[in-house]
């Protein structure tokens, strides 16, 4: 692994075959360079021909914590979400 002074961390990996199907295997120093644990998600996206890989939070993708917090900020901000509205 090669990192810089900027937090950049750059690693060559190896594409597996498991079964039918390939993968990428995260050994131990990289799990907790990015604060992944064994079973945890990943947010996969593709940009310009690149794969980022970023750990995936799903407490941000609940819908009812979602919908708890949008009521919140429209029973707190009532009055001023009425005037942006006029």
């Amino acid at each position: 692994m090669y990192g810089d002074p900027n937090g950049v961390h750059t690693m060559i990996k190896r594409i597996s075959k498991v079964g039918n199907s390939s993968a990428l295997i995260f050994d131990r120093a990289l799990m907790e360079l990015i604060g992944l644990k064994e079973g945890g998600e990943v947010l996969l996206t593709v940009k310009n021909g690149s794969l980022i890989i970023t750990p995936a939070d799903p407490s941000l993708a609940d819908p009812d914590r979602f919908q708890a917090a949008l009521d919140r900020v429209a029973t707190d901000r009532k009055e001023v979400l009425r005037r942006l509205a006029e």
